[in-house]
């Protein structure tokens, strides 16, 4: 178990045998030398063998958009003028696995990279982070070896909205890092304004350790439905706390002691929910529950503190986050942020039902994903933390310690 250098009381580490983090227990940082030893040198497919694994395995984007990645490569063209980028921005508050997975596997990021340049008979391959530690492991990782030539790293500072995929690719290309509109999408207008095969770091180190094993050394660990593993961010009251990779299909029991406080899944565009221990680590299946897994956070307050001042504080923050280019997402979320700390202030019902008005007004409108991604967590939890606003509305407090799980960025509160 190796413990997060700036989260003492957090570690990385796995349920079962470590793939993503393999080494990582043992060594910390897994250098050039050491991932030869786990992985070998890169295992180089053609697009079509890579396409088939792909959609074989059902491999699905790590994100937070869970998108097959079999169908961004079919939608992609080839050649050396297309572009390969790898989304590690992070810009999720609550999630730490990309930071984690690059600061300690970046060759297996790098190696799905190469795997899949080398499918679409490419040579552009672009990271983009946010984290400086992440960002120098991988800047090192590179001068470790010598197939990394092409591969340049950046480094963004853009904020939640810029973490976006089309706002990174914005970001590199010059103009502002925010969304350009929902009907853009990097396969058409990527990196350079060139076709761009795009999709977050994990899924890239997925890539590299399917075209090592094949389908059916990947898919021997796994859910059927899902194979493989997931890296997931677990904070506050759960059995783990940290960076773990974990085998799909895992009941989510096994990461969540009993407790009766709710649990958020997916992160600040995710859902606050009371049944978690019946659902499983299966992207689909936590979909058609309507508990997206979004960016890999599960996290608890612990029971005996106020939840409801924990999503106000976030909600205030998702608003100061606006892109700016949308009424739903400008004037709507800050509204909703007023809804709720007015809720937790005492207001009644009125104002419950105001908030439930403003929700249906910003669902679906925006210029990006943004403003539903706020929607789903503040409507989710006027729903599930029903009972506790109850408390607030007739006592105006709780009389409880706030809860203070949920991390903002540094300096915010």
């Amino acid at each position: 178990m190796t413990v997060l250098a700036d989260h003492p009381t957090a570690s990385v580490a796995s349920i079962g045998e470590p793939r993503l983090l393999a080494g990582v227990a043992e060594h910390g940082r897994v250098d050039h030398t050491q991932h030869l030893r786990l992985h070998g040198t890169p295992v180089l497919r053609r697009r079509s063998w890579l396409a088939t694994a792909l959609e074989d395995v059902n491999l699905l984007g790590r994100g937070g958009a869970a998108f097959p990645v079999a169908a961004k490569l079919a939608a992609m063209p080839a050649g050396s003028h297309v572009s390969v980028l790898l989304n590690g921005s992070e810009g999720e508050p609550a999630s730490r696995k990309d930071r984690t997975l690059m600061t300690y596997a970046p060759h297996l990021v790098i190696d799905g990279a190469i795997v899949a340049a080398h499918a679409l008979d490419t040579r552009r391959i672009t990271i983009v982070v946010h984290d400086a530690t992440a960002h120098d492991s991988l800047v090192r990782a590179c001068d470790e070896r010598t197939d990394a030539g092409d591969v340049r790293v950046v480094r963004t500072h853009d904020g939640f909205v810029g973490g976006e995929i089309r706002a990174v690719v914005n970001g590199l290309n010059g103009d502002r890092a925010v969304p350009p509109g929902r009907r853009v999408l990097p396969h058409e207008h990527g990196v350079d304004r060139r076709p761009t095969f795009a999709s977050n770091v994990e899924t890239f180190a997925h890539v590299a350790l399917l075209a090592r094993l094949g389908t059916s050394g990947y898919a021997r660990v796994g859910a059927t439905t899902e194979p493989g593993t997931s890296l997931l961010t677990l904070i506050g009251d759960t059995s783990h706390h940290g960076v773990f990779e974990v085998p799909n299909g895992t009941p989510l029991s096994v990461l969540l002691p009993p407790s009766p406080a709710p649990v958020l899944i997916g992160g600040y565009h995710g859902v606050w929910v009371r049944s978690a221990g019946q659902l499983v680590l299966d992207r689909a299946a936590l979909r058609a529950a309507g508990s997206p897994l979004g960016a890999g956070v599960i996290a608890r307050p612990h029971a005996g503190t106020c939840v409801v001042s924990e999503v106000v504080r976030v909600a205030q923050w998702l608003a100061s986050e606006s892109a700016g280019q949308c009424g739903p997402c400008f004037f709507g979320l800050p509204a909703l942020a007023d809804d709720l700390a007015a809720l937790a202030a005492g207001a009644g019902p009125e104002r419950a039902d105001a908030a439930l008005r403003r929700l249906a007004l910003v669902r679906g409108r925006g210029a990006c994903s943004h403003p539903d991604g706020s929607a789903l967590f503040i409507g989710s939890a006027l729903e599930t933390l029903a009972p506790e606003l109850a408390i607030h509305q007739h006592h105006g407090t709780c009389g409880l310690p706030p809860s203070t799980v949920l991390p903002l960025p540094k300096g915010l509160s």
